[in-house]
């Protein structure tokens, strides 16, 4: 018999205010879940990541928008969609700049940009970003590290 998923649904608006109800509303799902403290922790960093980018660069013009995140709580994984209409960006360029901070740089020549993604793909066990229309990360994280040993690519993209 197939796996069915609990989904919960939130919309949030693009406000930094906002950002605090996706990490509770996650890390309470995660918790239902059976996940370990240190997990819950990593999925709250994810989607506040996740979320402040929206409201950071998908909205920066006008101001003014929604955030969609969809949580799908599954036997062996919680898969967390963050999903807003707002500015996209090339997904690839970004994915490529991924790394951690030289601590060997002066605080004044390091670049911020792309330091949330680094973080999301650090954090979660599988990191998939469309960017169609709007932006759309999908992150999923095993309850048990046997899931994390099936995946093939870590982070991937649709265009």
């Amino acid at each position: 018999m197939p796996e069915t998923n609990d989904v919960i649904r939130l919309s949030i608006p693009a406000k930094p205010e906002f950002v605090g109800i996706a990490r509770l509303a996650c890390s309470g799902a995660a918790s239902r879940m059976g996940y370990s403290f240190d997990a819950i922790e990593d999925i709250k960093v994810a989607v506040s990541e996740a979320c402040t980018n929206a409201v950071s660069h998908g909205y920066k013009k006008n101001g003014i928008g929604q955030i969609q995140i969809i949580m799908e709580c599954g036997n062996e994984a919680l898969t967390l969609t963050v999903l807003h209409n707002g500015e996209s960006f090339d997904a690839n360029q970004a994915l490529q700049k991924l790394r951690p901070i030289d601590p060997s740089a002066d605080l004044d020549d390091v670049n911020e940009g792309g330091l949330g993604l680094f973080l999301i793909n650090a954090l979660m066990d599988q990191v998939t970003i469309s960017t169609e229309c709007g932006v759309a990360v999908r992150m999923i994280k095993f309850v048990t590290r046997d899931g994390v040993e099936r995946i093939a690519n870590k982070v991937s993209t649709t265009e």
